[in-house]
């Protein structure tokens, strides 16, 4: 199943900090998820000045539970507190759809 996750980071004076204290971590773990083709897509949240404020994720479990066991309860941004509040969504993405990474 197909889900879109939403980590939004905190507010406080020390978020950004925080993102990049574990983002090294974070980005790692991505590239394992890509490698077993758990994930499909990603990238950061940004403002209006253009700053990272969250993330979001487009990856492939078999259920919900699946997606926290096997990820999230082991993720580096909510380990640290970065994001403070989380939201999954599922979604069947298009067949036309394709990944650009550089």
């Amino acid at each position: 199943m197909q889900f879109l996750v939403l980590g939004y980071d905190g507010d406080d004076a020390h978020a950004f900090a925080r993102r990049m204290a574990v983002r090294e971590e974070h980005l790692a773990g991505s590239e394992r998820f890509y490698a077993a083709g758990q994930w499909q897509d990603s990238g950061a949240l940004l403002d209006d000045e253009g700053r990272m404020v969250g993330s979001f994720i487009v990856c492939d479990y078999a259920s919900r539970e699946a997606l926290k066991e096997q990820w999230l309860d082991h993720e580096p941004y909510v380990a640290a507190g970065v994001w403070t509040r989380i939201e999954i969504h599922p979604v069947l993405i298009s067949p036309r759809a394709c990944s650009r990474r550089t």
